[in-house]
């Protein structure tokens, strides 16, 4: 049983990886052919050229990063290194609650200091040469800091509840870890932007003005009450620009980078706002609030099943079943479900993202939405040629040229 859980759990891990690879193989191929007629103008030939050797760039530097921690994961899995780390820490704790907490530490720990060297090849050389970085050294690691205090407050505090019930109550583990990671993401949807951004940014209330006055009158006509508007530095990290709606109900704000500001015209911002409200109004937040509930509770019913089970923990090289060697076990057992809700979600996103456009588009601001999409992707160097077979596994939009095609189809009547 031991054996052939083993040689599954192998079989799992490369299948996962050979797919990733094919997947990556098909996007990098259809990159290279000739773009349609209506994404011609979004790139000269030097720009394009300049885009093609990006895109080039990062797609084989993510096949080194994923072949690396392919081959870490796959010899810690196969050479007992995830027990010599359990047998480590036992050594100096032996606590059912602080045992698994330390072992996923030390786990999650050496991982990050893994990948130092790849995040800083990413962000010093390759986007640095291709003129995005804003990234000095000293931010880049008080960056990494501050990410490790937020992991071992949050991800540790979240982590102790969990282990916590299931000691307390193992019988009822799933449902009540179930209603406090539903109860934590509610709360983080809410003050996400008022709690943890401000530690890495800086948000300050958009200035009257030009563009300030556009909004409101945008958001009046749209009949969207909203008085939180906030300009986040952005541009200390990179020349990418981007817009987001966060919160809900009193708590709902939209945050514009300041690098949006610098690149697109005002009703070109009012557009891409236009389509950040089409969410709210949709509701597509809410929507995706109760969907997570119950794919998080089949998560934890399973979890729950498997946490006693000798045999997955003698797979990762233990002796008898405990809450680390078992997680672990099981992270693996279910990556197979997660690509399938994955899927789910995204072709659900990319629905929702339809819905947003239109709803820009339901109040004139079509042209507007689209001449920004347009430059957004100009100055991120986007790749407008993604496999459809890519898009589908891993994209939660729709394709740029998907989304032009869309938005140049006439308007349904109202009521259809």
């Amino acid at each position: 049983m031991v054996q052939a859980l083993f040689i599954t759990f192998i079989l799992i891990l490369i299948v996962d990886f050979g797919l990733e690879r094919y997947l990556g193989f098909l996007n990098i191929k259809n990159a290279k052919k000739e773009l349609p007629s209506i994404l011609k103008d979004i790139y000269d030939t030097e720009k394009y050229v300049k885009q093609q050797a990006y895109f080039q760039t990062n797609s084989r530097f993510g096949m080194l990063t994923s072949s690396f921690s392919f081959v870490i994961t796959l010899l810690m899995y196969s050479l007992g290194g995830f027990a010599w780390v359990d047998n480590f820490v036992q050594t100096y704790i032996q606590n059912e609650i602080w045992t698994p907490i330390i072992f996923f530490a030390f786990i999650y720990f050496a991982n990050d200091l893994l990948s130092i060297p790849f995040d800083w090849y990413d962000t010093f050389v390759i986007e640095q040469k291709f003129g995005f970085n804003k990234v000095t050294p000293k931010l880049f690691f008080i960056d990494r800091l501050k990410g490790y205090a937020m992991t071992i407050i949050l991800g540790g505090g979240i982590l102790f509840a969990i282990i916590w019930i299931y000691t307390l109550t193992p019988e009822y583990f799933w449902l009540l870890a179930w209603a406090l990671i539903t109860g934590f993401s509610l709360f983080m949807t809410m003050f996400y932007s008022e709690i943890i951004v401000p530690l890495f940014n800086k948000q300050t209330a958009l200035e009257p003005g030009e563009l300030r006055t556009a909004i409101e009158k945008f958001a009046s006509k749209s009949d969207f009450n909203l008085s939180n508007i906030f300009v986040i530095d952005g541009s200390k990290r990179s020349t990418k620009a981007n817009a987001y709606f966060s919160g809900l109900g009193s708590k709902k704000r939209i945050v514009l980078y300041d690098t949006l500001m610098d690149k697109l015209s005002t009703d070109e911002i009012v557009a891409v706002l236009a389509h950040e409200v089409g969410h709210y109004k949709h509701k597509h937040t809410l929507i995706n609030f109760f969907i997570s509930m119950p794919s998080t509770l089949l998560l934890f019913i399973l979890f729950g099943l498997i946490l006693k089970s000798d045999e997955l923990a003698q797979v990762m090289g233990g002796s008898v079943h405990s809450f680390h060697l078992n997680a672990l076990a099981f992270s693996i057992l279910y990556s197979p479900i997660s690509l399938i809700l994955g899927i789910a979600t995204n072709v659900l996103s990319r629905k929702f993202e339809y819905q947003a456009d239109g709803f820009a588009a339901k109040y004139g601001y079509a042209p507007q939405l689209l001449s920004g999409l347009k430059k957004l992707s100009a100055t991120s160097l986007s790749n407008l040629m993604p496999h459809p077979i890519y898009v589908f596994f891993h994209y939660s939009h729709p394709t740029l040229y998907q989304r032009i095609t869309k938005l140049n189809e006439p308007l349904a009547p109202e009521g259809e």
